[in-house]
């Protein structure tokens, strides 16, 4: 399974390497939201969760769809802004202001994109701004997370400028709070790395750069099309006329595991790549126990369960329209990861929501973490 980005015809200067705040800050709030992923990066969360103003926390938990189990395209503007540069800003204020000039349409659509995760790379979502059944869809999906993301999405659909207003002064506060600091840190550190991979590019050619990117990316032998190793299927192409013709790398600190490629029809490609793979703990003590978290995983349906549930919460029936398969097959998938040990399930209202133990699966092997989470 993987991720194409079609560069046919693209001219080398038309690939960017630039580092985006706005992009890290999303990674950053994942971090918060989903510490077991990231155990290098455990000292920086459990000290920045604990100084959190409560306030803040909790208007953070209102919207945290959006980082916590996918990540929003809203996140980075600067692909998805018709006429504009197609590369981040050098501030987060200025990327809030790209951002702003994204239509209500597209910010919706991204802002709710874990309500249609299966469609991603159609193109065919209905805008629920004005789609009776696409409104009932997230919705749906919302009410399944909880109350807050529920009333969180209605006030989306409802009132989609004041939620803008809102969420532009709720990643300002995030920036007063924890991030300007960091980003004082690692932002030079980031425009270095993208720096020193844009001369690659110019000296040494493409496939040598994304070599230096992650080990997941690749070129033909034609030199028209990059694939990344994922455990999902989609396609992109970096010559779209709608956003201008390109492809952008954007560094992280804090997204190992993930390697991400935005690749929604009418944005422009962009990978976001992480800086640095810190190692995971040894493998459980019991050889029963690891036998059989060997022989669930070892199905590929599973393995691609395996990738959302990583992520976060899931219902059955969600999951069944994810992959395309019916709900008891799931529940047959869902029994054997249970009985290996790497599934908590929980519930939320009357939904049944599964999702993986992270720290169970981290104890397999960093290369397994970053196969699931890339």
């Amino acid at each position: 399974m993987s991720v194409t980005i079609d560069i046919a015809g693209l001219p080398a200067e038309r690939i960017a390497f630039a580092p985006s705040p706005l992009a890290e800050l999303c990674m950053a709030l994942h971090a918060l939201s989903q510490p077991a992923h990231h155990p290098g990066l455990q000292s920086w969360t459990n000290a920045t969760r604990a100084g959190l103003d409560p306030s803040l926390a909790d208007r953070l938990l209102e919207a945290d769809f959006m980082w916590r189990s996918s990540f929003s395209d809203v996140f980075m503007p600067f692909a998805g802004v018709p006429g504009g540069s197609g590369l981040p800003a050098g501030t987060l204020a200025e990327e809030l202001d790209v951002l702003d000039r994204l239509d209500d349409e597209r910010f919706v659509i991204a802002a709710l994109e874990h309500c249609w995760l299966a469609l991603y790379n159609e193109g065919g979502v209905a805008s629920p701004l004005h789609d009776a059944a696409s409104r009932a869809k997230a919705l749906e999906t919302a009410a399944a997370r909880g109350p807050r993301q529920l009333q969180f999405s209605l006030r989306l659909l409802d009132d989609t400028a004041a939620v803008r207003v809102w969420m532009r002064r709720l990643l300002e506060d995030c920036h007063e709070a924890f991030f300007g600091e960091v980003w004082r840190r690692i932002g030079p550190q980031q425009a270095a790395d993208a720096r020193h991979k844009a001369e690659v590019l110019r000296h040494k050619g493409l496939p040598a750069a994304l070599r230096e990117v992650s080990s997941a990316l690749s070129l033909d032998r034609a030199g028209t099309t990059i694939t990344a190793d994922k455990m999902v299927n989609g396609s992109a192409t970096a010559t779209d006329p709608r956003v201008g013709r390109g492809l952008v790398f954007v560094p992280t600190h804090f997204g190992w595991p993930h390697l991400l490629v935005l690749h929604a029809p009418g944005w422009r490609p962009v990978v976001h790549y992480p800086l640095g793979s810190p190692e995971l703990a040894s493998a459980p003590g019991s050889v029963e126990l690891l036998r059989r978290r060997m022989e669930a995983l070892a199905h590929p349906m599973r393995m691609m369960l395996c990738r959302s549930l990583a992520r976060g919460p899931y219902t059955t029936s969600e999951l069944a329209t994810v992959y395309g398969i019916s709900a008891p097959e799931v529940s047959r998938h869902l029994s054997v990861l249970k009985k290996a040990e790497l599934l908590h399930t929980h519930r939320q209202g009357r939904y049944a929501q599964h999702q993986l133990d992270v720290t169970a699966v981290a104890r397999l092997g960093s290369d397994f973490m970053e196969g699931i989470l890339r």
